[in-house]
Order: structure tokens, then C-alpha cells, then sequence
């Protein structure tokens, strides 16, 4: 664990990057930033998901300047926690160096369930239903941590 002037690193991970880990790393800056120093990062880069985006702005929070990043690029930066937000990522999670405790939270796949979406607000139902499950878990996130880092 970091000392304590210092923010835990915390990697929300998914396949793409594109829309679920880049919804978290947005609420984390938003509700946690003091706590926190949140990252993104997908097993694969699909380019940032512009559902997300707008579904994040309905909230108050701009995702818009983020980019889909691969794992690859953070290489170095000494995670104390890698967040897994889907269950490809869960399974195919690469190996932190160091003291990265891994934690899997997955959320439903929102460009997978609106793909038979009939118009772009059907889609946005997707979307905000898990913008909103993200944001709950994130609020828990501290207590979350401190309990795992057993500093209850």
C-alpha cells in the first residue's frame, strides 16, 4: 500500500477499453479522485464508445477526452489494484508485477445488449443502466479497498 499522502493506482480493466472501464475511471475521478488515482485500460483498444460518452455527460461527466489505451501502455505504473469490469478480462487478465491485488466486478456488456436496439435512445437505456452500476460500485470503492488492504 502506498504511504499515506499518497493515492492508491487503481486499473479498471476491460476487453476494449471503450466503454465499461472507461465509464469507471470517469465516476472514479468524479466521486473518488481525492482517494484515487484511477487508470483505464483494455486487453484489446476498440476506440472510445460514444454511447458511453454521451450516456456519461447525461450524468455530469465528461469521458470525451479519454482514449482507449492497451494494458501494454501502463507498463511501469505500480497498480495496488487492478479492477477486472467484464469477465473476458477477468479470464484473460495479464500478470501485475508487484503487490496489484486483482478484483472482479463484472457488468453486463452494453454495446452487446443495444445491439438490437431500434433507435440511439433504446441503445442509451443500455447504457445508462450500467453507467449507474458502475456508479454505485465506485462509491463503495474506498471502504472496499481499505477492507481488502485490512485497514478496516
Amino acid at each position: 500500500m502506498p504511504a499515506a499522502d499518497e493515492k492508491l493506482k487503481v486499473l479498471f480493466l476491460c476487453t476494449g477499453n471503450s466503454c465499461r472501464s472507461q465509464m469507471a475511471e470517469g465516476w472514479a475521478r468524479h466521486l473518488i479522485g481525492e482517494t484515487i488515482e484511477p487508470f483505464s485500460a483494455g486487453i484489446e483498444t476498440h476506440g472510445l464508445n460514444q454511447y458511453a460518452v454521451k450516456a456519461m455527460a447525461e450524468a455530469g461527466v465528461d469521458i470525451s477526452h479519454h482514449q482507449s489505451t492497451h494494458v501494454g501502455e501502463l507498463v511501469g505504473i505500480p497498480f495496488d489494484f487492478v479492477v477486472t469490469v467484464c469477465d473476458h478480462a477477468a479470464e484473460n487478465c495479464p500478470v501485475f508485477p508487484g503487490k496489484a491485488r486483482v478484483i472482479h466486478v463484472g457488468f453486463d456488456d452494453p454495446p452487446r445488449s443495444a445491439k438490437d436496439a431500434e433507435t440511439e435512445e433504446e441503445a442509451l437505456d443500455y447504457y445508462r443502466r450500467v453507467r449507474d452500476e458502475i456508479k454505485d460500485f465506485v462509491e463503495s470503492l474506498p471502504r472496499k479497498l481499505r477492507v481488502l488492504a485490512g485497514n478496516k
